[in-house]
This record gives C-alpha cells, sequence and structure tokens, in this order.
C-alpha cells in the first residue's frame, strides 16, 4: 500500500510540475514577437501537456483511486475534509481542461490574453496545491 501512496504522490509531483510550467510557458508564448520562437513554444507546450501533464494526471488519478479503494474509503468517506479535497480535485481537473483549451487557442493563433493574465493564471495551482496537501496531510474536519 505504501508503493501505492509513493507512487500517487511521485505522478502528483509531476502533474503540478506542468501545471506550474504550462502557463509560465503562455507568458512567453504571449510575449514572443517571432514566428520562430513562437513555433519553438507550441512544440514545447504541446509536449509538456501531452508528454507530461496528461499522464502525470491520470497517474494521479489512478492510484488515488486505488488508495481511495483499498484504505481510505472506509474510514474517510463521510469525511469533510476527503470531500473538500474531492471538490478541490475537481477544480484542478478543470484548471488542466483549460489549460489545454488555452494551448490549443495557441496553436491556432487564437490567443486572446497577454501576458499580465498568464502570469496571474499560473498562480492559481499554487493555492489549489496548498489547499490540497493540507487537506490530505492535517485532515482539520
Amino acid at each position: 500500500m505504501l508503493y501505492i501512496k509513493a507512487l500517487h504522490i511521485v505522478f502528483m509531483v509531476t502533474w503540478f510540475a506542468g501545471l506550474f510550467y504550462l502557463p509560465r510557458l503562455f507568458v512567453y508564448h504571449a510575449m514572443a514577437e517571432d514566428e520562430v520562437s513562437k513555433e519553438r513554444f507550441k512544440i514545447m507546450e504541446r509536449k509538456l501537456y501531452f508528454g507530461i501533464m496528461a499522464p502525470g494526471a491520470i497517474l494521479t488519478i489512478i492510484f488515488g483511486v486505488w488508495l481511495l479503494i483499498d484504505y481510505a474509503w472506509v474510514v474517510y468517506s463521510s469525511s469533510a475534509w476527503l470531500i473538500s479535497k474531492f471538490v478541490l480535485l475537481a477544480i484542478l481537473i478543470l484548471y488542466h481542461l483549460h489549460c489545454g483549451k488555452l494551448l490549443m487557442d495557441f496553436k491556432h493563433d487564437r490567443n486572446r490574453h497577454n501576458h499580465v493574465f498568464y502570469r496571474w493564471y499560473n498562480e492559481f495551482p499554487v493555492i489549489l496545491l496548498i489547499t490540497i496537501v493540507i487537506l490530505a496531510v492535517a485532515k482539520p474536519f
């Protein structure tokens, strides 16, 4: 069971690394003025999203469900902290999918936001990470 928990954490870290870095790439992409740079960012963004973030998200969820089924569900199924964590996870998944939409906007040269928007957008997963980890470790309610 500890190996499953370890894998859940490893893939969560992988997923969040992508969630932190992709909007940063969007900042630079939004600032880019030459076509060579724009095309390079498109490649980097695509590889990060589909090669690291998506597998990290899927494997985080798989190992999280595994932990839930084997361990936590019986003990914590009615706990407010776990329900709160699920709500935040749903928001995180929506954020991830929205990053994919923004990726497609850049891919098709339809970006409508400036670099300042993406700088702020980049802060949202930090708040989710802090809150989710506190809920998982401290189980405050």
